[in-house]
């Protein structure tokens, strides 16, 4: 029900990291959540174990833990067959808060230890960061201050590697987005690997994460495996990716049938598996059912994708003004607001410098001048992401509207050559982060 022709291109096969591990003792830490809290004295953290015993009978075991210099012994017992969960808590009065600036990192060791011999029967490390997440009326809050999320929404593809990106040409990405003054980073439309998101927990990237489902129809949210998939997508997601400090937003459904009573439904049970599932991260979606949206009382941000001057040809400010008088009347007043998507096709090394015909790159960087000089400047916005980062390819389908079969939106080309826009893009992020001359 996900996997369906779209915006991007669905690559085949095997194309993250896969491997196979022996588990002769049939006891073993599945995953260790972390949880920081920021206190007046300092930083508390909150620790959940699970453990997974293969086998028929009881095993007794102890668990300890060690994060930043303090080691946590939690006592023996018999963990009997299937799943079982562990917590506890510990104060940290001494550490470094993580944010894009100061990117701190410490690893957390969790030690499954046998009861009778003291072996150390399995053991898992992560690295984690103490950072707090919060919305403040219409501000989003890192460790108590306001951020503004200034970046780029990105796709896995490369034209030599497909989707299957290896690590050095995901730092190299990464390298070029802080070149260019960025911040953040939406990982458009799916959960991505995670070693691109060790990278941005090291190099200090606020993440947008979002599931698997984009730009479907009522009639495709209606399908009899939408709802498993969704489910399976966001658990997966937010268990596996639950320890990265650079993920300070979790996204769901971007531009779906959140118009209509039955989508509203499916938007709404979403967010709420995924506030089961995570209560310290606000949730989000983008939208695009401009003048049509039930949905923008559910999440905790209100997130658009506003393509003006591109598909709609009207002045940025103005058109801003009018979709604001809307969306705070419909559910998003007192809410922090995201311009999720935002861009210009180009195509690259086509130059029109008298007509500045669309598609050149001389189109590309007056229309995302005038957008950025809007929401970069207007202070109902906590974010807004460049649609897009690079060029990517689509699926056939979409030929008609994308020449080359490419997304030709990129402020970098396939090959991550900048475009035009590259220069103005990067001294517009350095003035609105206060790095004049950057």
């Amino acid at each position: 029900a996900l996997h369906v022709p779209n915006d991007y291109y669905n690559y085949g096969g095997v194309s993250r990291p896969a491997a196979i591990e022996l588990i002769p003792d049939g006891l073993y830490l599945r995953h260790l959540h972390f949880d920081p809290e920021q206190k007046a004295d300092g930083w508390r953290g909150k620790f959940s174990a699970t453990v997974v015993n293969l086998g028929e009978t009881p095993v007794r075991a102890r668990l300890r833990l060690t994060l930043a210099g303090k080691t946590i012994e939690l006592d023996p017992i018999d963990y009997s067959p299937g799943e079982t969960t562990r917590e506890c808590e510990a104060d940290f009065p001494d550490v470094k808060p993580w944010s894009a600036e100061s990117p701190e990192l410490y690893f957390l060791t969790a030690e499954l230890i046998d009861g009778g011999s003291e072996r150390v029967i399995d053991d898992l490390i992560d690295r984690v960061g103490f950072r707090s997440i919060r919305v403040d009326g219409e501000r989003l809050l890192v460790n108590g201050d306001p951020v503004f999320l200034l970046g780029f929404n990105r796709h896995e593809d490369h034209p030599d590697f497909g989707c299957a990106l290896p690590l050095e040409m995901m730092r190299r990405d990464l390298e070029l987005m802080r070149n260019l003054n960025a911040n953040a980073v939406r990982t458009s439309h799916y959960p991505n690997d995670e070693r691109f998101l060790d990278l941005c927990d090291e190099m200090g990237f606020y993440v947008w994460e979002e599931n698997h489902a984009r730009g479907l129809s009522l009639e495709q949210m209606k399908h009899p495996r939408f709802r498993e998939q969704c489910h399976a997508c966001n658990e997966e997601m937010l268990t596996w990716h639950h320890n990265h400090p650079s993920i300070v937003v979790w996204g769901i459904l971007n531009e779906c049938a959140s118009d209509v009573a039955e989508g509203r439904d499916r938007y709404a049970e979403q967010l709420a598996q995924i506030r089961g599932l995570d209560h310290s991260r606000p949730l989000t979606f983008a939208s695009n059912r401009w003048r049509t949206d039930i949905c923008q009382d559910l999440p905790d941000i209100c997130s658009w994708n506003w393509y003006f001057r591109w598909y709609v040809d009207a002045p940025v400010a103005d058109s801003v003004s009018e979709e604001i008088r809307w969306i705070d009347a419909h559910g998003a007043k007192g809410k922090p607001c995201i311009v999720s998507e935002f861009g210009a096709g180009a195509i690259p090394g086509y130059r029109d410098p008298i007509r500045r015909a669309k598609w050149s790159e001389e189109r590309q960087l007056e229309i995302l001048r005038e957008n950025l000089d809007c929401y970069l400047n207007h202070d109902r916005f906590c974010g807004a992401f460049i649609w897009q980062f690079c060029d990517v390819r689509v699926d056939p389908s979409w030929a008609r509207a994308r020449p080359r079969c490419i997304n030709d939106k990129g402020i970098v080309d396939d090959h991550r050559r900048p475009k035009l826009a590259y220069d103005m893009v990067r001294r517009m992020f350095a003035e609105k982060l206060g790095r004049a001359g950057s």
